[in-house]
């Protein structure tokens, strides 16, 4: 799909892109409880260098797309962001800077034998080191925080109660849901920005997010199951029907 998209035609790229958490065993809680921990197959990779050519592949074509101007915020954890970096430097990517997402409430470390996992980090990058007029606009973005330049550590809550998505088993529908708010922070500011693509629409948060804002969306996923949650979450938000277009690059002007 990303083959399909002209080359330098998107403003700015946000990505959730699979962890890679190698989980081999059952998570439990105190009371023997299970965890709904990321388990699905789409998280699941041979080894690290299957992995890296995966990571090496998608990056490639989100630089290829990107304009001169734009920049890309990737996600991850602790399992894979280092990795992640490392491919993006090779690339040719230039890093502006890693924002820490930092999770008021996270989910705390049943076992105790590590420190709680309460935040993740994103890397802000431009398309490579001559990038010098990518949008950023730092006195909209320090008004919106209290007259103080926004620094690279954003406090946010991880989905819960009404934005948290659910089966009609009460069961979360995606394990890795991100708040709307992280991606509306990503990109709300930053004025210029009329073209976002997500590679890993996974809930469609970022799909939201740029409804909330006045923004044209690509979003791209790979598992039926959440394009069905994604569109089921637009026609809630909106108000509208969905359309099924036959080549949806011919409805962007």
């Amino acid at each position: 799909m990303m083959q399909t998209l002209a080359d330098a035609s998107i403003d700015l790229i946000f990505a959730d892109p699979p962890y890679n958490l190698q989980l081999a065993n059952t998570l439990t809680r105190p009371d023997q409880s299970v965890v709904d921990a990321v388990d699905d197959d789409w998280d699941k990779f041979a080894d690290f260098a299957t992995y890296d050519a995966f990571t090496r592949e998608w990056l490639s074509q989100a630089r290829r797309v990107m304009k001169p101007s734009a920049t890309i915020f990737v996600i991850g954890s602790y399992h894979n962001i280092f990795r992640v970096g490392a491919i993006m430097q090779d690339l040719g990517f230039w890093i502006l800077n890693d924002i820490v997402w930092r999770k008021n409430n996270p989910m705390p470390n049943f076992r105790g034998r590590r420190f709680t996992n309460a935040h993740e980090t994103m890397i802000w990058a431009s398309r490579d080191s001559a990038s010098k007029n990518y949008t950023f606009n730092y006195e909209a973005l320090k008004a919106g925080n209290e007259d103080c330049q926004m620094r690279s550590d954003w406090l946010l809550p991880i989905c819960t109660g009404a934005e948290r998505l659910k089966d009609k088993n009460g069961r979360k529908v995606h394990p890795t849901q991100k708040p709307v708010a992280l991606a509306e922070w990503s990109f709300d500011y930053f004025k210029e920005v009329n073209t976002v693509l997500d590679l890993f629409g996974g809930s469609g948060s970022t799909l939201i997010a740029c409804e909330k804002t006045n923004r044209y969306c690509y979003m791209m996923e790979f598992e039926p199951h959440y394009c069905d949650v994604i569109v089921k979450r637009w026609e809630d938000f909106t108000g509208k029907k969905a359309e099924l277009l036959t080549n949806p690059t011919e409805s962007v002007n």
